[in-house]
């Protein structure tokens, strides 16, 4: 084979990077014969970074990360600088905001002028970027052009604060990865998680500190919602009832979840408590949802690590009167068959570290 040949079927791998409250989690693959292949992927837990235990949260300062992503890196053995970045959806402000009917060249200024309204901070603190929400239907009037061409545009209003960026920026810069974009993790859990198509979905990401809860609808995010409640309250509410530590606590928790048996019955009561909360917020932002917009919710989604807890679906199940799965990012991957039943497992986990991961790819062509 020449040298310009073998060139030009170089296969490039890339990197999604997802650094949570609790954890950082890698996704590595490329691109083969058209189809994107999991190449590598880990986690790493941030808690012993802070001195406090797996599964906390924590705001690690920039060396510590630096230092974690690089430990993480090495132990996933990946090959590549080239990555994406996922940025937590704290470092944003989103908000959907009507705009007057104008031509196109004119939304960027209008739509700076109007986030003013609704961004509460300076606008030189924030990077804004914006996606008008493109209208479901048009129909002709007596006067020959469309009703809708009429009528106020929506716009989804992104206004991440800069001094997010720049500390992202000075992270990536110290370990060496060579990010071509950073996306709020929003955005790369549609892209995991979600089928094309008109249906409308909701996700649940149950993170450590947060649960985060975004509706899409023809693959368009319409609304989000955090609770303030999440994997690591579970924990805790464990450690203080049962009496046990905390690391005895997230052990408990991940061995037995809500299938413990009669014995582990204030076990399952605790958990189920818990959820019991972030279902009856879900359930509010669909009724909302089903009310301003006149439509229902055709499927529940479940991410993040939170959902990983035995008889979580199925407690999920009776708590929605609508289907209700676990994501599979990695269905959206070539994976190997004997990893099948462990990826299916991850996979909620991973589902922001793999949609930066195909945003990246989608890039190289």
């Amino acid at each position: 084979m020449s040298f310009l040949s073998s060139l030009f079927n170089k296969e490039t791998s890339v990197l999604g990077v997802d650094i949570g409250s609790s954890a950082v989690k890698i996704v590595q693959i490329k691109k083969k014969h058209g189809r994107a292949v999991l190449e590598t992927y880990g986690e790493l837990a941030l808690g012993p970074y802070a001195g406090i235990e797996i599964g906390r949260a924590t705001s690690l300062p920039t060396e510590k990360l630096i230092e974690a992503i690089k430990d993480i890196l090495r132990e996933a053995k990946t090959t590549t600088l080239s990555c994406g970045v996922a940025l937590p959806l704290s470092s944003s402000l989103i908000s959907f905001i009507s705009i007057p009917p104008v031509p196109d060249k004119q939304i960027p200024d209008v739509v700076a002028l109007e986030a003013r309204k609704y961004i509460p901070v300076p606008m030189d603190e924030v990077m804004l970027d914006y996606s008008v929400i493109p209208r479901e239907e048009s129909y002709a009037t007596e006067e020959g052009s469309s009703k809708t061409e009429k009528q106020e545009r929506e716009v989804l209003v992104v206004a991440s604060h800069k001094e997010y960026l720049n500390n992202y920026q000075q992270i990536m810069a110290g370990t060496g990865l060579q990010p071509s974009f950073y996306e709020i993790e929003i955005f790369s859990s549609i892209r995991a998680v979600t089928d094309q198509g008109m249906a409308t979905n909701m996700i649940i990401d149950i993170g450590s500190r947060v649960t985060k809860l975004y509706i899409i609808e023809r693959g368009i995010l319409r609304t989000s919602h955090i609770i303030n409640k999440g994997g690591q309250d579970i924990t805790l509410a464990l450690s203080k009832a049962l009496m046990i530590s905390v690391i005895e606590a997230e052990r408990t928790k991940r061995l037995y979840g809500l299938q413990g048996g009669p014995e582990y019955k204030e076990l399952t009561e605790i958990i189920t408590v818990n959820l019991d909360y972030i279902f009856y917020e879900a359930n509010a932002s669909l009724l909302n949802y089903q009310k301003k917009y006149g439509k229902n919710v055709s499927k529940v989604i479940l991410a993040g690590g939170g959902v990983i807890i035995k008889g979580f679906l199925d407690l999920a199940k009776i708590s929605f009167q609508t289907e209700v799965v676990c994501a599979n990012p990695f269905g959206k991957l070539e994976t190997p068959a004997f990893l099948a039943d462990e990826l299916a497992s991850a996979g909620p986990e991973f589902a922001v570290a793999i949609g930066t991961a195909l945003r990246r790819l989608s890039e190289i062509g």
